[in-house]
């Protein structure tokens, strides 16, 4: 069987399922699905993820697994994050942690309410 393509090969906008097939019955249902987020991955970012499954999260097992190297690895997870849309959410948090230290830095709020501010923002 084909594996779901989540992206129009004509213009790269998102593609949604617009029919489910029971194999067993035959039942047919029709709607507007969405695929899951990791119908992005492509068939590498798949790969490269069932691996690092594997190996637990832990980035030497999988670079010495796939013969890559560590910086080549954290890119490629990074890839994935990025693929997976989870890299706005840092990266707002992270831009506002700065923000927080440069106040800091500036003499504009105290360390405490930096702090305070900081485990406010990764609750």
């Amino acid at each position: 069987m084909a594996r779901v393509i989540s992206k129009c090969p004509i213009c790269g906008s998102n593609l949604i399922v617009t029919e489910l097939n029971c194999t067993s019955c035959g039942t047919t249902i029709k709607g507007r699905f969405e695929l899951e987020e990791f119908f992005r991955l492509t068939p590498d970012q798949l790969n490269f993820l069932r691996i690092f499954i594997k190996a637990r999260g832990n980035l030497s097992d999988l670079q010495k697994e796939l013969g890559i190297s560590y910086p080549t690895a954290k890119s490629r997870l990074e890839g994935i994050v990025k693929t997976l849309g989870y890299e706005a959410e840092e990266v707002a948090e992270e831009k506002q942690v700065d923000e927080l230290l440069d106040k800091l830095e500036k003499g504009e709020i105290s360390a405490q309410e930096a702090l305070e501010k900081i485990r406010r923002l990764r609750e």
